[in-house]
């Protein structure tokens, strides 16, 4: 469909979408401070609001003599409890507002570390949420319309992406080609190349690890493929060596997006690729020490999120489970008034663990194993701590005479991280299965 009329009809059926689309545009170049004073209304908003109809926080505000007030909210924010996954489906039915009468729908996380978490999130919420995938998609360089080519995996929404009036619309309404990240054989990934080669995206969105391994496919089989202008990968930690390949092979940019399902987006690096910018127009986010303090400036914190528009059932200092650093510097040098988080490491899960309390991220890992140590031998590996001082790595090789001329030297550089002490097994096996939502994990933190 031509672009111009597919943005006429998405227009003409969306709720609110381009009036908050507008509004994110009007802030982008405002200063930080400005974009700030725009989060402490809406901050104060969503938790006046909690305080009066969510029966979980009407309750606590009652016990505990929980006063806010605009001018010091993002003091008084820490005055609210963390809300954890377990919390949220203990708590489901008094976290919901009892006053609200709009129009909301049940939703279900992707459970890629455990159980799926579920919970409600309004219209408002949701059509405010695609108003800034729209902002991104622009940043990469597509207008709502225009043809993009989705590697994606979660089966749910690969189904809805390819049947029925779901299909239809993606296909011919959105021009939004459906690729399933979770059929990745050989054949499969050729197919892919050949689709993006004949639909000539103005943009790729892909799951991080998927549209890896399809640069990894392209390379080692010397493929050419059609360049569009941006690449945006989501839903796993998106690897500085892995984002060096993919840029190379399909020579563009890659904007890294961040966000759950629970939420929504909740980050994006812009071309300047100096950190993350935050969306301060769906939610308030804190890095946060196992003291729920704030951390400083460099140092590896947990994710906590607040959702700033989703009035029937709001998310307040929920812990995603990942781990991400606080900018030493919020203002890039784009000139975008969205302030940088540093980055995002990845699950609590993804990064290792000492006594001492040091976290290491598993970029460690992944860089020596997968890369530095890795001379086209292992075709895949998961790095386990399965305790303090044990660390098991599984591994898909496709030569073991070259994989034990460089096993000690592999075990020589996680003891230099992990300690002298530690000890590093191997197994072998004919393949690592991604998670439930089709993410592949590759390393995996079993120290409670």
């Amino acid at each position: 469909m031509n672009s111009v009329v597919a943005r006429a009809i998405t227009k003409a059926i969306s709720k609110g979408r381009y009036e908050h689309l507008s509004i994110i545009k009007d802030y982008e170049y405002k200063s930080i401070p400005e974009c700030r004073e725009l989060q402490k209304e809406l901050l104060f908003n969503i938790l006046n609001y909690s305080l009066k109809t969510i029966p979980y926080y009407r309750e606590f505000a009652s016990k505990e003599n929980i006063k806010i007030s605009k001018n010091s909210i993002f003091e008084d924010i820490k005055k609210f409890p963390a809300m954890t996954k377990n919390l949220l489906s203990e708590n489901f039915d008094v976290l919901k507002s009892d006053t609200f009468d709009g129009s909301y729908i049940k939703n279900t996380s992707g459970g890629s570390t455990g159980e799926p978490v579920t919970f409600l999130q309004d219209m408002s919420h949701r059509e405010k949420g695609k108003a800034f995938k729209l902002f991104l998609d622009e940043w990469a360089g597509r207008i709502e319309g225009e043809k993009m080519v989705r590697l994606w995996g979660s089966e749910r929404d690969i189904i809805k992406g390819h049947d029925g009036i779901n299909g239809w619309v993606n296909e011919n309404l959105l021009n939004i080609k459906m690729l399933n990240s979770f059929k990745m054989l050989e054949s499969d990934m050729a197919k892919y190349v050949e689709i993006i080669n004949q639909e000539q995206p103005k943009i790729i969105e892909a799951y991080a690890q998927s549209i890896y391994e399809l640069s990894k496919f392209i390379k080692s089989n010397d493929l050419n493929v059609f360049s569009p202008n941006g690449i945006i990968t989501s839903a796993s930690t998106l690897y500085s060596d892995n984002k060096k390949l993919i840029e190379e092979v399909f020579g563009t940019k890659v904007f890294n997006r961040y966000g759950t399902r629970e939420v929504g987006d909740v980050a994006c690096s812009c071309d300047k690729d100096e950190g993350l910018h935050l969306n301060i127009f769906n939610q308030y986010v804190e890095i946060l020490d196992d003291d729920l303090e704030p951390c400083e400036a460099g140092k590896i914190g947990k994710v906590y999120v607040t959702t700033l528009n989703n009035y029937v059932m709001p998310l307040i200092r929920y812990q995603i489970g990942d781990m991400a650093i606080p900018a030493k510097n919020e203002q890039c040098s784009c000139g975008r008034g969205l302030p940088l988080i540093e980055t995002v490491v990845g699950r609590q899960t993804d990064v290792f663990r000492m006594k001492d309390g040091r976290v290491i991220p598993g970029e460690f890992f992944i860089h020596f194993i997968g890369v530095v140590y890795n001379k086209d031998y292992i075709s895949k590996f998961q790095v386990i701590q399965k305790d303090y001082d044990f660390v098991l790595i599984k591994l898909v090789l496709k030569n073991e005479v070259q994989f034990n001329c460089y096993k000690e030297d592999i075990i020589k550089s996680i003891k230099y991280v992990m300690g002298q002490d530690c000890k590093v097994e191997f197994e072998f096996v004919e393949d690592i299965e991604p998670t439930k939502s089709g993410k592949y994990l590759y390393t995996i933190n079993e120290v409670k």
